[in-house]
């Protein structure tokens, strides 16, 4: 009887410890659902989520990820959205503007962190870059654009018209080419814009516009993004100089940009996700960060296709790539 007994008191409190080591967890111990909602594949956005998984584990925040692409198609991305608050993630990761602007809308209690949005405030996603003023914030992938306009006329004084090719569905794009057209006089430079709603027109585009311009401006479009690599043949095939407003087109054959790192963007991110599921820190507080540090980067086997002088200062200090 006596035994018996002992053995209950026994299983009782083997289980009493079992429930307190579970309740005693830290916060970085525990296993958080995170749905990641991104807009397309292309090499920055694809750079910006591998460096928030990156930068998770390197913070020790153990995290159950699903992974959703929209493949570009924006009413997509709401579904995406609502299926994570079917879901009841702990925290949603939107992964450019529209999956950003969908998550918002999707809800007002799961916290959302967005990377690669160029103004979150003019996009509708925050009310403030200071402020955020509700449950969204994250990291803006702005570009220098000024600095970048520059570059023209250093590498070659007689440009006077730019071209920019864009999304017509993409604010994110809208904004960035209002600042280029804010920006340009004061470069002495004219902006040709020509939209397209499908990859599939972006061919005839660039033909298109080659011929109205002088030089081409490569903004932060995910649509133009995803096919890069086919804009800079072209470019490179008329022998025409190129500017980017990020590094990983560069990669894609661009010639040169003064831009950030996408995927320390993307770490970045990672610490306000520690912050707000480990740290129970107030998302509201939490500013939109804005990357200070640019990198001038040239893409080496178009310097040398366009035939262009490696000793300017220009691309003599920049960091090579594509060699």
């Amino acid at each position: 009887m006596k035994k018996s007994m002992i053995s209950r008191l026994m299983a009782l409190i083997v289980v009493g410890v079992l429930v307190l080591t579970g309740c005693g967890r830290s916060g970085s111990e525990a296993e958080y659902r995170i749905g990641i909602s991104q807009l397309r594949e292309h090499p920055a956005l694809d750079d910006a989520r591998r460096g928030f998984e990156d930068g998770l584990k390197e913070l020790g925040v153990s995290a159950e990820i699903d992974l959703k692409n929209a493949q570009g198609d924006i009413p997509n991305t709401t579904s995406i959205a609502q299926k994570f608050v079917r879901d009841k993630v702990d925290l949603i990761f939107a992964i450019a503007t529209p999956s950003a602007q969908s998550a918002k809308q999707a809800s007002t209690e799961i916290p959302v962190l967005f990377s690669a949005v160029t103004d979150p405030v003019k996009a509708g996603i925050v009310n403030d870059w200071e402020n955020v003023g509700g449950n969204v914030t994250g990291t803006s992938d702005m570009a220098p654009t000024a600095s970048q306009l520059k570059m023209f006329k250093i590498i070659d004084p007689s440009i006077r018209k730019i071209g920019i090719l864009y999304n017509t569905s993409e604010s994110n794009s809208e904004i960035q080419i209002e600042e280029v057209k804010s920006l340009a006089p004061d470069e002495g430079l004219e902006v040709v814009t020509v939209g397209v709603s499908s990859v599939n027109e972006l061919p005839q585009a660039v033909d298109s516009i080659m011929k109205k311009v002088d030089a081409l401006y490569i903004i932060s479009d995910n649509m133009v993004a995803s096919s890069i690599e086919l804009v800079s043949k072209a470019l490179i095939e008329n022998n025409m100089i190129s500017v980017s407003a990020e590094e990983t087109q560069v990669r894609g054959g661009i010639l040169v940009t003064n831009g950030l790192n996408y995927y320390e963007l993307g770490k970045q991110t990672a610490l306000m996700a520690k912050e707000i599921l480990v740290d129970k820190k107030d998302i509201s507080a939490i500013p939109v960060f804005v990357a200070e540090k640019t990198i001038i980067t040239v893409n080496q086997k178009t310097l040398e296709a366009l035939g262009l002088d490696e000793a300017l200062p220009l691309f003599k200090d920049a960091v090579k790539i594509g060699k």
